[in-house]
């Protein structure tokens, strides 16, 4: 179930016991490479859908792209619920009272599935006229609609893993989350390959591939979380559930203000389609793909961040504010030389990345222009990444989230809007570039004051 080394190492902090520097940074590496693996893997799958329906033209692209936004509004919903749930899980491991971390898991199956149907609820209402309201024209409406309705009708299944991977991953277990999104990406694939090419679906195989290949990593997931897990399994309760107010007090608390976030952030990301989407299906097109060829090179900085949210959660449940802060200095600081390493290869291989996702040269060319801008806010970018991380971890959201918020809104929009009447693409994302780098030194400042350590021991 997990990586024996990096399970001592846990336990050592549980217990009390001293941590080198050498056994921090092993922690730290361990963790994060299997998370990494899953972050990267999950992209695949987007970059995967992106190529197969890309060389289907232009207009399937676009389709997919409008509405890609939206998507990742209601899946960052997912995560910020789960999150609230499995933060209070990594301080009730920490403390060793694995009985209360299994109530905190029930609690948030319970409250997750009724998030997902409501979700599912709304997303069925406004399917047909979103492509509209996001600025897409005629010609692609129906398969963005289509591509959109498939693929929340998966939500429930989403949120499912999204929670069984967050509470092993809170527990510590990063390596069975890891293979079974490896074991996604490769069904994504296969059911991918079937519906778009074999069946001849176009845009609704994709959808269908993908909903498909996440159920069935849900289901799985679920399994080694419910069933496997030695401090999470549900069937080791000698206890009737009874209903606890105060973990759902505290998940709202945890997650409000992240839900809050992701919801105004993925309307940033809306709002930026809606900049772009007058340019044409051509920059439609390679926005969407370069945002996607991007991701993976930002992947890491969100691996990282997962392990950091499990190292300062455990540490701050254990009492041990003694090595949480190096903890959350060492894991951005990693981050930040990983994701400047991915920034130089973004920008020597944009022509390739580009290249795998489209045949057409001229959203090819203007996407290559704008990873190359993009490859310079790197490593601010993770920065930012990993220090909200740690910020999660602490179960301190609120004022992250601001600080995201008012970067977002307030630099990288205004100036999307401002460079792209006389810039085009290349200006929405010179715009994105200046607003991550600001963004990350607003996080650097509050991580290295310590603000957020004086709060945490508050309360």
């Amino acid at each position: 179930m997990g990586n024996r080394k990096s399970d001592i190492l846990l336990a050592a902090i549980r217990e009390g016991m001293p941590m080198g520097t050498n056994d921090k940074l092993n922690l730290i590496v361990s963790l994060s490479i299997p998370s990494i693996l899953a972050q990267i893997t999950s992209v695949l799958m987007f970059f995967i859908d992106a190529s197969m329906v890309g060389h289907l033209g232009a207009e399937a692209s676009a389709a997919i792209g409008l509405v890609e936004s939206t998507t990742w509004l209601f899946g960052s919903l997912t995560s910020a619920a789960s999150m609230g749930f499995s933060v209070q899980v990594a301080h009730f491991v920490g403390a060793n009272d694995f009985q209360r971390a299994r109530q905190v898991f029930r609690h948030g199956l319970v409250c997750t599935s009724f998030l997902s149907v409501f979700i599912v609820i709304v997303c069925l209402l406004i399917y047909r006229p979103l492509p509209y309201w996001l600025g897409g024209g005629a010609d692609i409406a129906h398969d963005a609609s289509l591509y959109f309705l498939i693929f929340v009708l998966s939500t429930p299944f989403f949120m499912f893993k999204s929670l069984s991977g967050a509470m092993l991953k809170c527990s510590g277990n990063m390596r069975i989350p890891s293979i079974i999104s490896v074991t996604m990406c490769l069904l994504d694939v296969v059911f991918n390959y079937l519906f778009i090419f074999v069946m001849h679906l176009g845009v609704m195989g994709a959808a269908i591939g993908s909903a498909l290949a996440i159920f069935v990593a849900a289901c799985l997931e679920g399994y080694f979380a419910i069933v496997r897990s030695e401090m999470l399994s549900l069937l080791r309760d000698n206890e009737p559930f009874r209903w606890v107010p105060d973990y759902v007090k505290n998940a709202l608390k945890i997650a409000s203000p992240m839900a809050l976030q992701s919801t105004l952030m993925s309307g940033a990301q809306i709002v930026s389609t809606m900049i772009v989407a007058p340019l044409g299906n051509f920059a439609i097109a390679a926005n969407t793909f370069a945002i996607t060829a991007e991701s993976l090179c930002y992947m890491p900085g969100y691996g990282i961040g997962d392990a950091a949210t499990t190292l300062v959660g455990q540490s701050l449940g254990a009492g041990r504010r003694d090595i949480c802060r190096s903890f959350a200095h060492m894991t951005v600081g990693m981050g930040m030389c990983i994701m400047a390493l991915m920034g130089v290869l973004m920008f020597v291989f944009a022509p390739e990345m580009m290249g795998v996702l489209t045949p057409v040269a001229e959203i090819r060319d203007l996407g290559v222009h704008c990873l190359r801008i993009e490859a310079f806010a790197e490593p601010m970018f993770a920065a930012s990444i990993v220090s909200y991380s740690v910020f999660v971890g602490a179960g301190d959201t609120l004022r992250p989230a601001t600080l995201n918020l008012v970067s977002m809104w307030c630099v990288r929009l205004t100036l999307a809007a401002l460079l792209a009447r006389d810039y085009g693409l290349t200006g929405v994302w010179t715009a994105m570039a200046i607003e991550l780098t600001f963004r990350g030194a607003l996080f650097l400042t509050r991580l290295w004051r310590g603000k957020w350590m004086r709060d945490v021991v508050k309360k």
